[in-house]
């Protein structure tokens, strides 16, 4: 079966902090998960945005909580979604992460046949972003499930996440913090230069500063990439655009001829598990562009 735009929907959630997905891709739908303050509930990019929620996060009596879609709000979506397209592509957060991934397994099930295939991400954020529209770009000319799997199978292995934290006090909280709780604590301006590895957060080194993290980043980026259109770049922040707009002149200067597939806020749920004044930045070279 030769898979297209036209037979084959893509689902994300909304940890890809990608709310722009549904109107620059049609075949594109976003589940969201959840944030919680005390008993007040919110969809992520639904019903909170990410601005209200840096607006009121410091003023938290207590601090948020977040929780997965439930299989019952992935079957609504693919029961939306399967009199329309033959085959729908489920592209998840890191089952390491998130529960998320299993919710869609269930939902999956449910629906019956073999119309749903659920995808483990094994990352998070602008990363699943870019997976999913790599997946698209592979659509959009016609392929098949070995050749989406082949491709899924070498951006997991290529591509680079790094990200920094202005505390690990939110990942500690959420217990997403993985190997690099030995960093935990008074940081005392220690920016850790993190990533993920296997669905896991793990440190790759502690620098002092926001402009030596901003160098270790530029250092990385130039080591492993090359100039070519080929070249997808992804850029997340929480309530930091001075750090993102450092981070597009980099591309820019250093990269031309680049792409920066996304440029996002970080959602109230990713948002959540890192705190504001998160930077992340994401890379790899496609195949094709």
């Amino acid at each position: 079966m030769i898979l297209t735009d036209k037979n084959t929907a893509v689902v994300i959630d909304s940890t890809a902090d990608f709310p722009e997905a549904e109107a620059r891709f049609p075949n594109f739908r976003v589940v969201p998960l959840y944030v919680r303050f005390g008993e007040e509930s919110y969809r992520d990019y639904v019903d909170m945005s990410p601005t209200a929620f840096y607006e009121r996060l410091p003023g938290a009596r207590e601090m948020p909580t977040t929780s997965q879609p439930t299989p019952a709000d992935f079957h609504a979506v693919y029961s939306e979604l399967a009199p329309q397209y033959e085959r729908i592509l489920s592209i998840q957060i890191s089952s390491t992460l998130s529960g998320t991934f299993a919710s869609a397994g269930v939902a999956a099930e449910l629906l019956g046949g073999d119309i749903v295939r659920v995808i483990d991400s094994l990352t998070a954020s602008a990363a699943l972003a870019m997976l999913a529209i790599g997946v698209q770009r592979r659509l959009l000319r016609g392929t098949t499930d070995e050749e989406i799997d082949a491709f899924v199978a070498r951006y997991q292995a290529r591509h680079h996440l790094l990200f920094t934290v202005s505390t690990l006090e939110f990942l500690a909280r959420g217990g997403r913090i993985g190997r690099a709780a030995a960093l935990a604590g008074n940081l005392l301006n220690v920016k850790p230069i993190l990533t993920i590895v296997d669905g896991e957060v793990v440190p790759l080194k502690r620098v002092r500063g926001n402009a030596k993290a901003f160098a270790e980043f530029r250092t990385t980026f130039e080591e492993t990439t090359t100039d070519t259109s080929r070249l997808k770049i992804g850029i997340a922040h929480a309530a930091a655009p001075d750090r993102l707009r450092a981070l597009q002149e980099l591309v820019a200067h250093v990269r031309p001829q680049a792409e920066i597939e996304i440029a996002t806020t970080l959602g109230a749920v990713v948002g959540t598990h890192t705190g504001p004044g998160t930077i992340g930045f994401f890379w790899y070279e496609d195949d094709e562009s």
